[in-house]
């Protein structure tokens, strides 16, 4: 193996080349150099500054930075490592390596430069020194230079990768699915209390009204159950939506067994039930929000299973992207995992279904046939996944051939009626899109068909002569 004489340091401040020295004993095993690190006077005597190579702006520093995190060798990385680094002269085997800390960086170089590069404990514990004594090695350098330059390259690189992240558009979809969840409960937690306080006065409403929002919109509505009279019998059938069902109401207020109730406490409970409306008014603004981004991001998953189930999807993945690297399998069971590994603990059944489960083909389908459903299910999730991640024009006419295709799945495992293969069902879909694109319909399929027919044209006619010397035969 070749030996390590020279360091490759990457510093908010530029690149800086260092020589190991080849005299010194110290610092030839890991241990010596963990134990001459914290000592620049003993760490001086295994590495020195050969070169250093500094960052012209701080657009400049970031770029490099960007650089380096994709295994991309900058065209200053080359210059610092050529000018500073001999290299090997042609047919002749390298004498020295360069120490790198990371291993992508190392092989960009060994692959563009031809420098030998080594990348192990040893590498990294020296660079580690080099690093603690970089503002004593470069002199000139005043007191929080060094760290005023991480802080600001810091700051930029996050900036950076915020504003350039690929599943931006995923964050939004993931926070509002675990809103949506989160008000779900609050908001039956919530109507609970108010049916609960409001019975003590109006015990009979409970059984009359049993929907949330409609049942605080008559606590702030009637108030006092006195108050109720035939005059405001339509104000009643405007709120339920139901004649019948407000006349009860007024029926049932005028012989309630409830107690009477002081201003105070009625202000508070109104005052409660009209925080609990809003709630469900959010709830129903934020639901048509996700709506919206999924139609953006995800369409034809959207369009397959829905919007929470999909959203339920892409939040358990923690992107798009990340679902859609999944295989179909990993996608069936996506939200069972602790019954999945209870199960190969224990050597029991493995679960058929995780979040695709609140799916409503699941549901449609027979008991014996809800795990083969779900495979279905998760292969065509898997699909819509890849093509609304990696598709350039955003469309959901994937999702809806998808859909229809688990609906045949359906419709097949109850009558046996077949169900259209894949490839013909995405063909149809292409086809739709070159249309409306105003291009030519894929002919491939009509041509392959032709070829089918013809060959099996051919084969008939080729049996034809063997089925009549068969028969001659059998006269002879």
């Amino acid at each position: 193996m070749v030996e390590v004489r020279f360091l490759l340091l990457e510093t908010a401040m530029g690149f800086a080349i260092f020589d190991r020295k080849e005299s010194d004993e110290i610092g030839a095993e890991l241990a010596d150099a963990q134990k001459a690190t914290p000592d620049f006077s003993r760490f001086s005597k295994i590495c020195a500054l050969r070169g250093f190579m500094p960052f012209t702006s701080a657009e400049d520093a970031l770029e490099n930075i960007n650089d380096l995190g994709e295994g991309v060798l900058s065209p200053v990385l080359r210059t610092a490592v050529e000018t500073n680094v001999p290299a090997a002269k042609a047919g002749k085997k390298a004498k020295a390596a360069l120490g790198v800390g990371e291993e992508k960086i190392g092989k960009a170089i060994q692959e563009e430069l031809g420098t030998p590069v080594v990348c192990n404990d040893l590498t990294r514990e020296l660079l580690r020194g080099c690093r603690v004594h970089i503002s004593t090695f470069l002199s000139g350098l005043r007191t929080g230079d060094v760290e005023r330059a991480q802080l600001g390259l810091a700051h930029s690189y996050s900036r950076c990768k915020v504003k350039f992240d690929v599943n931006r558009a995923d964050k939004h979809i993931i926070q509002s699915i675990a809103i949506l969840d989160t008000l779900d409960k609050d908001i039956n937690t919530f109507a609970m209390r108010v049916r609960e306080w409001y019975s003590w006065h109006f015990p009979e409403l409970l059984k009359i009204v049993s929907d949330n929002y409609m049942y605080a919109a008559l606590v702030t509505l009637i108030r006092r159950r006195d108050s109720l009279s035939t005059e405001r019998l339509p104000e009643l059938e405007r709120v339920v939506m139901d004649a019948d069902k407000a006349k009860a109401v007024l029926d049932a207020s005028k012989h309630s067994m409830g107690m009477d109730i002081s201003d105070i406490d009625l202000l508070n409970i109104e005052t409660f039930a009209q925080r609990v409306m809003k709630l469900a008014e959010y709830r129903r603004s934020l639901q048509e929000y996700l709506h919206n981004k999924m139609n953006a991001v995800a369409p034809n998953l959207q369009a397959l299973i829905g919007d929470q189930v999909g959203a339920r999807l892409i939040s358990h993945a923690g992107s798009l992207t990340n679902l859609s690297k999944y295989p179909a399998s990993t996608v069936q069971i996506l939200g069972a995992e602790k019954a999945l590994f209870r199960a190969l603990k224990t050597k029991g059944n493995t679960p058929k279904y995780g979040l695709i489960f609140h799916s409503s083909f699941i549901g449609r389908a027979a008991a014996k046939n809800k795990g083969r459903i779900s495979r279905y299910l998760a292969n065509k999730c898997s699909i819509a996944c890849r093509i609304d991640n990696f598709s350039d024009e955003p469309t959901s006419k994937f999702g809806d051939k998808l859909k229809e295709q688990v609906e045949q799945r359906l419709r097949f495992y109850d009558s046996g009626e077949a169900p259209k293969k894949n490839v013909d069902a995405m063909r149809e879909v292409l086809d739709e899109l070159r249309a409306e694109a105003g291009g030519k319909p894929d002919k491939e399929g009509k041509k392959e068909k032709k070829k089918k027919k013809r060959e099996a044209a051919d084969e008939a006619a080729a049996e034809e002569p063997k089925k009549k010397k068969k028969k001659k035969k059998d006269k002879d």
